[in-house]
């Protein structure tokens, strides 16, 4: 049956004169029932499928809006500064740490965990720009960043270097990076493989309460606190015994020591190093000699000192008095009266003969110059060689000896 072609078709609805091909991708011709008689108009091109658009971002005031508010997280306004911050998550990850709670570590565990992710986007230009536009779920999505391309080889780029996908780091990473406690591990080179594993292994456990220790309570926020150094390890001291003849001449001794060290896993092993000992000419007892760092190595403390501590030997000629040497000679008493001569054999091997014609009485001291012992400072100079006697004086003697020492000494 034929139709009036201005009537409408009575099976077709009447088109809304707003409908267009952006709200009907699929009408891409005229209408099949003109309602004019006009000429068809050319169809318009095929628009590209349009990539759909990220979820909104949080709901900051209470629409209904879904995902994590960083801000809220952290405790800072929008427009926080990077030093705010810094300051929020020091208190915030200290405060949360699963260490510093075991008795509620699952909650501690999410807390931390969402804390850190906060820090690590908003302390991010890029990411925090991303997360400002679409929100923590358009953050983790498929969305365009800011600037289009960014730096390549960033974890959060995919194939794709016009999308950008945030994929959060581990809460230990952060917190080591941010807090400086990396360091036993720092010969493996940043935070990856082996060292990422160790750190999460530890959980910092290995620094036990000391960690927290160092850190006040956080009453205010006014203050920034550094966090402590790793501690050094006291120094552990060894005698050293030595001779005269050694301190006189000079020598060099070694020493075979163990130790334990940390390998490239952080695991300890048992090593043996010698330490050579120079002893300069002149050295006295309580000498002390360094070996910077040569103890035990452990997590977070600096190897202790090695120190060698210089002792004497007893020497059954001398004893020392400073610089000087000396010895005592036992001579008889007519010896004393008269005159005696003394060898000498000195610590150098040298033999000296030192004659003496003054009368010996119990305190005299015959003093030799310069057979003392070297001087540290100057070992061209030495201090003195001084005799002592001992006078063996006879038990008795005859009325006739008497009589003539009498004689002889009388006044």
């Amino acid at each position: 049956m034929l139709r009036d072609r201005e009537s409408p078709c009575q099976a077709c609805p009447p088109v809304p004169e707003s409908a267009t091909h952006e709200n009907s991708p699929t009408l891409t011709g005229a209408s099949p029932h003109p309602t004019s008689p006009r000429p068809d108009p050319p169809p318009p091109p095929r628009e590209a499928p349009r990539r759909r658009r990220p979820p909104p971002p949080p709901d900051r005031d209470g629409g209904g809006r879904m995902g994590v508010d960083y801000y809220k997280v952290l405790q800072v306004e929008r427009g926080a500064s990077d030093d705010e911050l810094k300051k929020a998550y020091r208190k915030l990850a200290m405060k949360w740490h699963p260490d510093k709670n075991p008795s509620n570590k699952k909650e501690a565990e999410a807390k931390f965990k969402q804390i850190s992710e906060a820090y690590e986007v908003l302390s991010d230009s890029q990411k925090r720009a991303v997360y400002d536009q679409y929100g923590e779920e358009g953050l983790k999505g498929q969305v365009p960043p800011p600037g289009a391309g960014g730096p390549s080889g960033s974890s959060y780029y995919g194939g794709n270097a016009s999308t950008f996908q945030f994929n959060p780091r581990s809460a230990d990473d952060i917190f080591a990076e941010f807090f400086g406690f990396s360091s036993p591990f720092s010969s493996m080179g940043g935070m990856g493989g082996g060292a990422e594993r160790g750190m999460r292994g530890s959980r910092f456990g290995m620094f036990g309460d000391d960690v927290f220790g160092s850190y006040p309570q956080f009453p205010g926020e006014a203050s920034m606190h550094v966090p402590q150094r790793p501690s050094k390890a006291p120094p552990i001291e060894n005698r050293l015994p030595c001779n005269l003849a050694d301190l006189y001449k000079g020598t060099s001794k070694k020493m075979k020591i163990s130790r334990e060290i940390l390998d490239a896993g952080g695991r300890t092993m048992v090593v043996e190093e010698i330490l050579t000992i120079d002893i300069k000419p002149g050295w006295k007892k309580g000498t002390k000699i360094t070996f910077p760092e040569k103890g035990n190595e452990a997590p977070h403390i600096i190897p202790a000192d090695i120190v060698f501590i210089i002792d004497e030997k007893p020497h059954d000629i001398f004893t020392r008095d400073g610089n000087d040497l000396v010895m005592t000679q036992k001579i008889s008493l007519a010896e004393a009266l008269t005159e005696c001569t003394v060898s000498v054999t000195t610590l150098d091997g040298r033999n000296l003969t030192v004659q003496i014609n003054n009368v010996i009485y119990p305190s005299y001291e015959e003093v030799v110059p310069r057979e003392g012992m070297p001087i540290p400072k100057d070992p061209s100079k030495k201090g003195n060689l001084r005799i002592k006697f001992s006078i063996k004086f006879p038990t008795r003697l005859t009325s006739e000896q008497k009589a003539e020492i009498k004689r002889l000494l009388g006044s």
